[in-house]
Order: structure tokens, then C-alpha cells, then sequence
């Protein structure tokens, strides 16, 4: 069940765009959560991240359903 809510990674299916010259800047593609403290998403800190997607998913789930 997990296996088949699994996309498909191809080339250009990116997640996440980090900036780390001139301004520093982490953005997801899938929800567009922006962070301006790179070094702490690169050091681990994803929470605004998952929870952002998850929200999402979870929004999305509940659209279907009705």
C-alpha cells in the first residue's frame, strides 16, 4: 500500500530549490514554503516543510472523499 502512493522520479521532478549565494533561500516546489535560514534546513530542520505537505496532502484526501 505504502509502494503505490509512491511517485515516480524523473529527471526535472525536483522537490526543494536552494539559493545559498547572494541571498540564502529554501523553496518547495510542491507547496512553495519559502525559509531565508538555509543552513538550518541543510542541518535538518524540515519541519515547516512536512508539515506544509502534509497539510496539502491531507486537504486534497478530504477534497476527494466529499
Amino acid at each position: 500500500k505504502i509502494e503505490a502512493g509512491k511517485m515516480k522520479i524523473d529527471f526535472g521532478s525536483q522537490i526543494r530549490n536552494y539559493v545559498l549565494h547572494e541571498y540564502k533561500l529554501v523553496k518547495d516546489a510542491r507547496t512553495g514554503v519559502e525559509r531565508h535560514d538555509a543552513q538550518n534546513v541543510l542541518d535538518g530542520d524540515l519541519d515547516d516543510f512536512i508539515k506544509a505537505y502534509l497539510l496539502e496532502d491531507q486537504e486534497s484526501r478530504t477534497q476527494v472523499s466529499s
